[in-house]
């Protein structure tokens, strides 16, 4: 049986696919998961088992440029050693720096080497080892970033979700209710303008519209914060950290406000659930707003780039989705469409036919 080895961590982005791809190969293959401690804050450990390798980031701070890079050459050692002791045949990358020791080490070992990129532009650690890799799965021929020596690595699945989230109940509204639900997700980047400037908007929005809010905040502090100024303004709200069955909660949401990581916004999409797209402007290469991108170029959801927002404008496109139903279901129906073949069986057959190639 082929041992296959998933490296990921860092943000959500990158975990979170990795357990989509754990749970499809898991009965087929010996699968098993390393993160770094950054990364294991999204990995439920009664569900899943996992080994912490932590990776330094080289360049996080010029000044400890010389230890991180003694740091590093460590956790290459340290993970040439892991691969080998556990004769893993196929190592798959989801990305990002804390993947390089094991992608390198695994190219010294000759072994299989696949990169997942889940977003719509090559990432920088994904661009550097995809010449040793055999393939990139991903989303979109058209990957931004990708030289044309390795457009035929290209590897093509449907948006790779938690198995869970395919088992969930679609949004199935066919009308708005005088009470507007909305979900406010601003990600593990960049949250704070999500406490701050949104929450100001849900406030003035709350003069015009009857609304309940669920909302993703960034830390105790601004959760008691936010608590206080929604109760003084008679809002009805519940505020959350990371949680990884919030969809289940927001299943009967209207609309969401959201930054647009991949995984997401791939998952607002499925489950039916409009959105308002706010792409995280200090994103490497900018590949939130290419994300978002995508779906707003399929009319399926609305973009707005932060630096062009201000709370009349914000307000006003607010209460424009919320008054104009045809555009909202237009954009609803489109969400349905774009993922009407990406199903669970699907994407499992597709990754287990890949490793199962010569």
């Amino acid at each position: 049986m082929k041992k296959i080895l998933i490296a990921t961590g860092g943000s959500g982005g990158h975990v979170i696919p990795s357990l989509g791809i754990y749970d499809a190969l898991k009965n087929d293959f010996e699968v098993k998961i390393s993160t770094d401690l950054r990364g294991s804050k999204f990995i439920n450990d009664d569900n899943y088992y996992y080994s912490l390798i932590d990776v330094p980031n080289l360049f996080s701070n010029l000044l400890l440029l010389p230890y991180n890079l003694i740091k590093f050459c460590i956790s290459i050692i340290k993970s040439y050693k892991y691969l080998k002791l556990n004769n893993f045949n196929i190592l798959i990358s989801t990305g990002g720096y804390m993947s390089l020791p094991l992608c390198l080490a695994s190219n010294l070992l000759h072994i299989k080497i696949y990169i997942f990129e889940p977003n719509l532009v090559l990432g920088r650690a994904n661009k550097l080892m995809l010449n040793f890799a055999k393939k990139i799965i991903c989303y979109e021929k058209n990957l931004k970033g990708i030289s044309k020596k390795n457009l035929n690595k290209i590897y093509l699945v449907k948006p790779l979700l938690r198995k869970e989230i395919y088992e969930f109940k679609k949004n199935e509204k066919t009308t708005i209710e005088e009470k507007k639900k909305i979900l406010i997700v601003g990600g593990s980047q960049g949250a704070k303008f999500f406490d701050e400037f949104i929450s100001e908007i849900i406030i003035k929005l709350s003069k015009i519209e009857k609304i309940q809010v669920l909302q993703q905040v960034i830390n105790l502090k601004s959760k008691e914060n936010i608590r206080e100024l929604y109760q003084k303004n008679h809002i009805e709200h519940e505020l959350f950290y990371f949680e990884d069955k919030l969809l289940t909660k927001a299943i009967n949401y209207d609309l969401a406000i959201t930054r647009s990581g991949a995984s997401t916004i791939s998952e607002l999409a499925y489950l039916n659930i409009p959105f308002v797209a706010i792409p995280y402007p200090y994103a490497k290469d900018n590949h939130q707003y290419y994300n978002a991108k995508l779906y707003e170029k399929n009319k399926s959801c609305w973009l707005m780039m932060q630096k062009d927002i201000n709370k009349n404008n914000f307000t006003d496109l607010m209460v424009k989705i919320f008054k104009d139903q045809n555009e909202y279901f237009s954009k609803k129906n489109n969400l349905i469409k774009f993922n009407k073949e990406n199903t669970w069986e699907k994407n499992k057959s597709k990754l287990i036919e890949l490793i199962n190639e010569n």
